[in-house]
C-alpha cells in the first residue's frame, strides 16, 4: 500500500520562500506557489545569490543581472512581485553566522507564517550530490526561522518575528505532505521556461519541451500519494 502525503495546511496568509540560485523555485515549487497566490496568499522570494556562476558561456558579471530579471519574470509568472536577491557569491555559499543573521531579517522584514526552501540533504533521491550552496542555505533557513523568532539572537537585525509556524522543504527523497497543482501547473512550466538563458546553456533541448517534462514529472509521479492529483511534495517541519 502507498503511504498517502498530508495536504499541507491552509490556515496562513504570508510565506517566505529563501533559496540560493534563480530557478531553483521554478524546478520543483513555483506550480504550489501559483495555486497559492490564487487563492489570495501572498508569497515573496528571497535568493541568496544572483546565480551567476551558472552559464559556463557567459561571464558572472553579465550573468548575474540577466539571471536575476530571467528570475523577476519567471516570479511574476505565478503571482510573485516581491523577489530579492542577497548578493552571496555563486557556489561558494557558507553556513555561518552571516548567513543566518541576513535570513533571520529577511524572516523578520516579511513576517511569514510558511517559511519554504529546496533540498539540503547531501543528495536528490541517494543518487545524485547536491550542491554546497543549496546545503549551506537549506539548513541556515532551519536554523534562522528559530533566530528570527528570539529577541537576543541577531538584535541588530529587525524586530523579531515568532509568527513562523512552519518550514517546508521541497525536493526531498521523503516528503511528508503535498500541494494539488492542478491548476497552477501550467503556469509552473511557464515559470521555468522564463529562465530561457539558463535553459539554453544547460541543454540542446527545445526549452518549451524541456521546461514541461521537467516540471510535470514530480508531480505526476506524486499523484498515486495524493489521491490521484498532480502535487508539488515538501517536508514539514511545524516549529
Amino acid at each position: 500500500m502507498v503511504d498517502q502525503l498530508e495536504p499541507m495546511p491552509g490556515d496562513w496568509t504570508r510565506a517566505l520562500a529563501i533559496v540560493a540560485h534563480p530557478d531553483d523555485l521554478e524546478y520543483g515549487c513555483a506550480s504550489a506557489v501559483a495555486t497559492w497566490t490564487d487563492a489570495g496568499r501572498e508569497v515573496a522570494y528571497v535568493i541568496v545569490s544572483s546565480g551567476e556562476a551558472g552559464i559556463d558561456t557567459i561571464e558572472p558579471e553579465k550573468a548575474g543581472p540577466l539571471r536575476e530579471q530571467e528570475e523577476r519574470d519567471s516570479a511574476a509568472v505565478v503571482g510573485v512581485s516581491g523577489v530579492e536577491f542577497l548578493g552571496y557569491r555563486d557556489g561558494v555559499i557558507e553556513y555561518g553566522l552571516g548567513l543566518r543573521r541576513d535570513l533571520a531579517a529577511a524572516i523578520r522584514r516579511h513576517r511569514p507564517e510558511l517559511v519554504i526552501t529546496l533540498n539540503g540533504d547531501d543528495t536528490w533521491s541517494g543518487t545524485f550530490w547536491n550542491t554546497p550552496d543549496h546545503r549551506a542555505v537549506a539548513r541556515a533557513v532551519l536554523d534562522a526561522a528559530g533566530d528570527a523568532g528570539n529577541r537576543w539572537i541577531f538584535p541588530d537585525a529587525g524586530e523579531r518575528w515568532d509568527g513562523v509556524r512552519w518550514v517546508a522543504v521541497n525536493g526531498v527523497e521523503n516528503p511528508t505532505h503535498a500541494v494539488d497543482v492542478t491548476t497552477g501547473l501550467e503556469r509552473g512550466v511557464a515559470s521555468l521556461m522564463a529562465h530561457r538563458a539558463y535553459i539554453e546553456a544547460l541543454t540542446s533541448e527545445d526549452v518549451a519541451t524541456y521546461a514541461r517534462d521537467t516540471v510535470e514529472r514530480h508531480p505526476r509521479e506524486a499523484a498515486p500519494r495524493f489521491g490521484g492529483k498532480p502535487a508539488v511534495t515538501f517536508r514539514l517541519y511545524p516549529r
